[in-house]
Order: C-alpha cells, then structure tokens, then sequence
C-alpha cells in the first residue's frame, strides 16, 4: 500500500468542493417582549412583586413590637424554671403585656386599665381564645404582690401564665 499512487481526484467534484459555503444560521431569538402586551404584562408583574414586598415591609414593621415583646418572654420563660429567679419573672410578666397593649392602642384606651377591666380588654382583643381563670387572676392581682410572693407559684402554673401571655402578645387583633 505504501507504494500505492494518491487517489485521483475528479474534477468535477474538485470544482464542486470548492464552491461550497457554509451554512448561514439564522439570527438569535430577541429575549425582549415582541409585542406591548408582553410589556405590559411584565410590568404588571414587577408592580405586583414591589407591592407584596412593601406590604411584607410594612406588616414587619408594624408588628415590630409584637416580636420585642416575644423576645423578653423568652428571657422570663427561661428565668421561671429555678424558684430563685421565678418571682422577679413573673413579676415582669403583666408588664410586658402592658407595653404591648400600649404599643398597639392608644394610651388612653390601655394606660387606666386593671383588675377585671384589664382581663376583660385581654380577653376581648386575645384572637378567639380568652385566659384562663387562672391565668386571668394571676394577671389581675400579679401587679400588686412582690416577687417573693409570685416565686412561690408552681412552676408548671408559671409556665401556663407565659404560654397565656405568648398566646396573647402572638394573636391579639388591633382593629383599626
């Protein structure tokens, strides 16, 4: 083979080689809208998506705090397991509810209110569930009894107290 002459070419096909080009391809696709109604529509979804971001701000902000308040009774519910810290514990407990009510409502409506008014503006705002009764006792006189008093509450009665409150600060309603 090694001996063996280069195939020959024929002409015709040689010249017909030659003339070919390659292929030509069309243009890319344009990724922008073809039409006014795709850029309408477009619009239409940017304008939606900065709407559902500023109300999510604006609810963030507004219920800024509601998420203060959660954050101090994680702190009590964390001083209530041991009697030495349970007292100063509870004793901080209605005040948190105070200064969420006063918070959300004018003071007017909030800052006078105790004993049985103040149960009844908790259970009336609470979302559906009210207090306990005892629960609603302990936040009627709690203001009024010392830490060493409170310190001698249960423990699991002092838990019940902050899981009412919990669910208070997180489902109160505030009508506008």
């Amino acid at each position: 083979m090694e001996g063996a002459p280069p195939p020959t070419v024929d002409p015709g096909l040689a010249a017909a080689l030659r003339g070919l080009a390659d292929i030509a391809l069309p243009p890319d696709v344009s990724m922008l809208p073809q039409t006014w109604a795709w850029a309408v529509l477009a619009a239409l979804v940017v304008l939606a998506i900065a709407f559902a971001l500023w109300r999510w701000l604006r609810h963030r902000a507004i219920n800024r705090y509601r998420r203060e308040a959660l954050g101090e009774l994680r702190l009590i519910e964390a001083r209530i397991g041991t009697a030495q810290t349970r007292g100063d514990a509870l004793a901080a407990l209605p005040a948190i509810l105070k200064r969420t009510a006063l918070a959300a409502w004018p003071r007017e409506t909030v800052a006078n209110l105790n004993g049985p008014g103040w149960t009844q503006f908790l259970d009336a705002h609470s979302g559906g569930k009210p207090l306990s009764q005892t629960s609603a006792h302990f936040f009627e006189e709690a203001e009024y009894r010392g830490p060493a008093a409170l310190a001698s509450i249960p423990s699991d009665e002092a838990r019940a107290h902050v899981a009412a409150a919990r669910h208070w600060i997180e489902a109160h309603h505030v009508r506008t």
